[in-house]
């Protein structure tokens, strides 16, 4: 083997580069550098010669009886010293001394042909990590560079940058580190590895990697959600109905989610069910707070959750922790009130809708659950809409309508609003010392009523 080939074979062996990409560099190469000294109007081509170990240069010319271009054409008699079988219109090959390229040449293909396998390298790098997207990698902490900590993978440097880090967490420069292949992009300096170990994605092929269920398709992950270091949420579900998809994830005496919870430093980690029903899914994710009502809002894409009084902080979490958790799992927006605070809307609602003439508990509770909580609310609305709560049709609605303007028109609303705010007052304490004791909403109804009655005396006196 010739000493050209063999440093084709070893360049390609410490690179990782196909022979035949180096070889198309070297030939780009020299064929840069003979167009620049032979000029560019000339028909030059480059050429491994593999028994000779050489490249070759060859120009190509058109044989012609009489020649007008030089750099294109060769005459037949001299064609025939190159060739003595030539005829005129074939185009004969003749080969050039890249002896004669100078130094300034030679180092400016030296140039091309480094450019070219470090392209080459780079596109093989970008290719082999591009199609490792989504796995768990391990690599060498090198260093800590402005923030990011940088991760020997072997051929290459990774980067987790700040914002993909576990808060608090140590990374000292030799430690062995695993981390989520999140993205490879491409810069002008070459293919940037970026790695995370805070993003969902990481838990989820965490599980993935631990529970041999999910791999296998039994148990499938719905979602995630985390706060990096402290406490995340996994939704799965499972195909086989003997299969129970927490278990699955938890496995035995939790060594599998303790396993996944050393790896992340000890962040806790809630495994919810997930349920095709919404409802049930929202009080999987809120566990472990008890839920006692859930009000879906479809066009807006919420729900009020309302739980008993003494597990309201459980369900928000420390910080709104668990409630920001669960929202992000479920996707919808949740809004947390306890039994009381929901008590006490309630009979604000009806307290205003009472003031409104001819209107009945009844009626009073189905615009409530309707979704009008204010007299305003109401009167704003075309009557077409109050006319499809249950209890109203068409007059009805267009009468209760004009009515609550009415109400504020007089300035009679606002009046009762503000001879109601002692009463509110003594209501917020009222349901607070009685909850979560049975007839606090009552209580609360019955001075309301009391208050409406005062008024309606007060009406029928002034008329």
């Amino acid at each position: 083997m010739n000493e050209l080939s063999k440093v084709l074979e070893q360049v390609g062996k410490d690179k990782g580069i196909d022979r035949s990409i180096i070889i198309g560099a070297i030939e780009e190469a020299l064929l840069t550098v003979a167009k620049k000294k032979y000029g560019l109007t000339r028909e030059i081509e480059a050429r491994f010669n593999e028994d000779s170990g050489e490249v070759e240069l060859y120009q190509f010319m058109e044989v012609v009886e009489l020649v007008e271009d030089k750099d294109r054409q060769i005459s037949f008699t001299e064609a025939q010293t190159y060739d003595p079988e030539v005829s005129i219109g074939d185009s004969i090959g003749i080969k050039l001394d890249t002896a004669l390229l100078s130094r300034i040449a030679a180092q400016t293909a030296k140039q091309v042909i480094v450019q070219k396998l470090r392209d080459a390298e780079r596109e093989i790098i970008f290719n082999e990590f591009q199609h490792r997207k989504g796995e768990i990698i391990t690599g060498l902490i090198r260093r800590v560079d402005r923030g990011s900590v940088v991760i020997d993978l072997g051929r290459t440097e990774a980067y987790m940058p700040t914002k993909e880090q576990i808060p608090g967490e140590l990374y000292n420069p030799g430690d062995r580190i695993q981390c989520y292949l999140l993205d490879v992009q491409v810069t002008p300096k070459g293919p940037r590895i970026i790695l995370s170990r805070a993003c969902p994605e990481y838990l989820i092929t965490l599980f993935s990697n631990e529970v041999p269920e999910i791999r296998e398709g039994l148990v499938v992950v719905k979602g995630a959600a985390r706060e990096p270091g402290v406490r995340a949420k996994i939704a799965v579900f499972s195909r086989d109905p003997d299969v129970d998809p927490v278990g699955a994830c938890v496995g035995v005496r939790g060594s599998r989610v303790q396993n996944i919870v050393q790896e992340l430093r000890g962040e806790r980690i809630d495994i919810v069910p997930w349920d095709e029903d919404v409802t049930r899914f929202v009080c999987n994710a809120l566990a472990p707070a008890e839920i006692q009502k859930v009000i879906i809002d479809d066009e807006d894409k919420t729900i009020e959750v309302v739980v008993d009084d003494a597990h309201l902080s459980i369900a928000i979490g420390k910080k709104g922790q668990n409630v920001r958790l669960a929202s992000y799992l479920t996707g919808w927006r949740l809004d947390i009130c306890s039994e009381s605070s929901m008590a006490r809307k309630m009979a604000e609602a009806k307290f205003q809708m009472m003031l409104i003439p001819g209107m009945t508990d009844t009626l009073a509770m189905s615009l409530y659950q309707s979704g009008f909580n204010t007299v305003r609310e109401l009167s704003n609305v075309d009557s077409s809409f109050v006319a499809e709560v249950p209890g109203f049709d068409e007059e009805r609605a267009a009468k209760i309508v004009v009515e609550a303007r009415k109400l504020i028109e007089s300035g009679e609303l606002d009046k009762a609003l503000a001879a109601a705010a002692t009463a509110a007052a003594v209501l917020a304490a009222s349901v607070a010392a009685s909850a979560p004791a049975e007839g606090g909403l009552n209580s609360l109804e019955a001075k309301l009523r009391a208050e409406v009655a005062a008024m309606e005396k007060g009406r029928e006196a002034k008329k």
